[in-house]
């Protein structure tokens, strides 16, 4: 297969197509060659190209969602914290405003909104507008009906409080259903949510990873287009570096991956408590004794702990506020001081697999998640990177085992 299908996506939605790897986007041409019973790749290139309806549904058989609820349950944390302070101050003047895309097949949106419900926000004290590239997961976000691989952890208390289950799996709740709005839409088309207000709080995480570096800019200027000036945006782990290079700063809560604009008056952020969404902070892996979960933190959203930089005695935490606020090499040297003081933690290689990930070190990458599962064999998110990593160089049986068995670890009850 040539590179035109490739370049297809990167000019429909900004696909880097060696992030996901060539064997994904052959697959999905196979699927829709053999879906319309064309005769060959040739023909069915013909029908894409006059097609948008063809070009969707090839962006459908590529876009394979992997989301579960309360994904990184420090930033519901956060989220929630930051959330009361901002109602307080607009003491009901308007409705808190959050975005969060893509939205998948709903699990991050209708999180927020149970956080935000747990923890005593009204009902009519926020709007959720969740937004996505693929009708299919729309349609299934509407549905609002779930397995058990959307349940991961072993707090799933939420579940018991938002969810009502039937012999098809776990059906969420009206109350939680009516906060959010689904709408259909590409990050990359010419004003985007152009009518909208600025938004308070902004959800986009690991999505820019599989964008070359000229989207990720653009998409990083959409952002803030779309946010609020004292708004914050929520990304994912291995996105930090490039929000700090495009001007905004991390509000260092560790594990949450929040950022503001620079050019906003610093604000000191405490977490401490949580929700009673069950968004309990928490290390990813419960086997390894040492990454326990963050301690209510008091910093600057500037600052970053000195020891985390030179000192002997860096924590979890320090390694987690390097890695968020970008500044990948400082957080590696931290990993390489925790490992030589503590011996071999899961949540260190986790770390250092992520790190070595964002710097495209990829065999590095994943030879530290696989000393992570090796020590914590359920931790969550070194198994969805590493499938990733399989996927992208076409070992899909591989890929396939590992979303297995995270599937399989959703909860103690099922181990």
């Amino acid at each position: 297969m040539n590179s035109r299908f490739a370049q297809l996506l990167h000019g429909l939605i900004g696909l880097d197509a060696e992030s996901v790897g060539q064997v994904v986007i052959e697959r999905a041409v196979r699927q829709r060659v053999a879906a319309l019973g064309c005769a060959s790749e040739d023909a069915y290139w013909l029908k894409a190209q006059a097609s948008a309806s063809e070009q969707q549904a090839l962006v459908e058989a590529v876009v394979v969602p992997e989301t579960w609820f309360f994904r990184y349950p420090e930033s519901f944390v956060a989220l929630t914290k930051l959330a009361g302070e901002r109602s307080t101050q607009l003491a009901g003047a308007r409705a808190l405003r959050i975005l969060s895309l893509p939205c998948s097949t709903g699990e991050e949106p209708y999180s927020i909104a149970m956080a935000l419900l747990d923890a005593g926000l009204p009902g009519d004290g926020f709007r959720i507008d969740a937004m996505d590239i693929s009708e299919v997961n729309l349609q299934r976000a509407e549905r609002a009906l779930y397995g058990r691989n959307s349940f991961r952890g072993d707090d799933l208390g939420f579940r018991d409080r938002h969810f009502a289950e039937t012999a098809e799996g776990f059906e969420l709740r009206d109350e939680v259903r009516r906060k959010v709005r689904l709408l259909a839409g590409n990050l990359l088309a010419p004003g985007l949510l152009a009518g909208e207000a600025p938004y308070d709080f902004v959800f986009c995480r690991n999505l820019l990873i599989y964008f070359d570096r000229p989207t990720q800019h653009r998409v990083a200027a959409v952002l803030q287009r779309l946010m609020r000036d004292d708004g914050a945006l929520f990304i994912g782990p291995a996105e930090a570096s490039l929000f700090s290079q495009v001007g905004m700063q991390a509000l260092n809560i560790p594990l949450a991956f929040v950022f503001r604009r620079q050019a906003a008056r610093p604000a000191s952020v405490v977490v401490q408590g949580v929700p009673s969404s069950g968004a309990r902070p928490r290390p990813a892996v419960a086997a390894a004794p040492a990454a326990r979960a963050p301690a209510p933190v008091r910093r600057s959203p500037a600052a970053v702990p000195a020891q985390a930089v030179v000192g002997a005695d860096t924590s979890l935490d320090d390694i987690a506020a390097l890695a968020n606020a970008g500044r990948s090499d400082e957080a590696r040297a931290a990993c390489e001081r925790y490992l030589t003081s503590h011996g071999p933690t899961a949540q260190a290689f986790y770390w250092l697999g992520l790190l070595s990930d964002v710097a495209g070190r990829s065999n590095e990458a994943q030879d530290y998640y696989r000393k992570t599962l090796y020590l914590a064999p359920t931790h969550a998110e070194a198994l969805a990177h590493l499938s990733t990593l399989l996927a992208a160089r076409g070992d899909l049986a591989g890929a396939r085992r590992l979303q297995q068995r995270a599937g399989r670890g959703v909860s103690r009850d099922e181990r």
